[in-house]
């Protein structure tokens, strides 16, 4: 009998740092506890416990909130049996360039409760050995750069329409249709990539591009979307230049394009992800003109067959193509 049986399991999330950003904004603006678990869609039990664990006379304050929050769950370690048959299921997924959570996910839903921090530590001992597992491992963790106080110097985009007056049903995650869209950019600003990703599955679609002007981000998106223009409500994207045809793709996609704030990457959080998972295959030295489309859509078919944690460990496909399991959960 396969070992890969799928286990039916109830347990905790915890939160993600955009969700505690999205707390801190809603705490400003006066929301209440059980008004701010229903625009975040968690329990009130547990917008009351983070709050009361991570506010100071200075308040709420998410990130110090979720720096904290990381620190206990790496620290925690349980006694676990590390046996051949685990460690054989552990090569299997890492080999498959899942990260440590996602195995350990995997893990979990066989029974099996091994904690991503021992799988690291697991890697980096068959590193010191002379293994090669742990080039299966993302890399890049730069620090983003901070641009508090800093004045909006883009061009301005015509007829934009701000996040502000995006509809409240596309925070809650409970639909397939609202979308963020993104580029990301080869070296030395050669090349480029368009990228949308659908909010409540993850589903990734990617395009390369030879220049990030809005004509060929327009007709990639218009490449990416054949077929599929009915499952795209709204889009969402930030205010660099190359989204100036925005009214052009409302009117080939009948889709209502909003704006986030500059520089509140948070407002696209899903997308800034997203971005970090595509680089862990092309690097920012990565020259995109070497790179294949067949290269490109490899990735993409990686990334929508990765289980999330946050989705309970399904893929993006299984849940922006709706494909029946045996577990009855929610993925918003």
């Amino acid at each position: 009998m396969s070992i890969e049986r799928e286990v039916h399991m109830s347990y905790y999330i915890q939160l993600t740092q955009e969700e505690r950003y999205h707390i801190s904004v809603l705490c400003k603006e006066g929301f209440s506890k059980a008004e701010t678990a229903k625009k975040v869609n968690r329990h009130i039990s547990t917008i009351s416990r983070e709050l009361n664990r991570n506010t100071g006379k200075k308040g709420y304050r998410p990130k110090q909130a979720h720096e904290r929050a990381l620190k206990k769950r790496y620290t925690s370690r349980k006694a676990i049996k590390f046996t051949d048959k685990v460690r054989q299921i552990v090569d299997e997924k890492i080999s498959k360039q899942f990260s440590p959570d996602q195995a350990s996910g995997k893990l979990r839903m066989l029974g099996i409760h091994i904690s991503h921090e021992w799988i690291y530590q697991y890697l980096l001992d068959d590193k010191r050995s002379g293994g090669q597992l742990y080039k299966n491992l993302r890399h890049s963790h730069r620090k983003r750069k901070k641009r508090y106080g800093s004045r909006e110097k883009r061009g301005q985009i015509p007829n934009r329409v701000s996040i502000d007056k995006r509809p409240k049903a596309v925070d809650a995650r409970k639909r397939i249709g609202d979308w963020e869209a993104d580029t990301i950019i080869g070296r030395n600003h050669k090349g480029a990539m368009v990228t949308l990703v659908e909010r409540k599955s993850k589903y990734t679609l990617i395009r390369k591009i030879n220049r990030k002007t809005s004509l060929l981000l327009n007709s990639a998106i218009s490449e990416l979307t054949e077929g599929i223009k009915e499952r795209f409500i709204t889009m969402t994207v930030d205010n660099g230049r190359e989204f100036a045809g925005h009214e052009e793709i409302t009117s080939k996609l009948g889709v209502d394009v909003y704006f986030a704030h500059p520089y509140h990457s948070w407002e696209r959080g899903l997308s800034e992800n997203t971005n970090g998972l595509i680089r862990q295959y092309f690097p920012k030295k990565t020259d995109f003109r070497e790179i294949s489309d067949k290269e490109v859509l490899q990735v993409q078919h990686l990334l929508n067959n990765r289980p999330r944690k946050t989705m309970d460990y399904l893929t993006p496909s299984e849940v922006f193509n709706n494909i029946k399991t045996n577990r009855n959960i929610c993925t918003c």
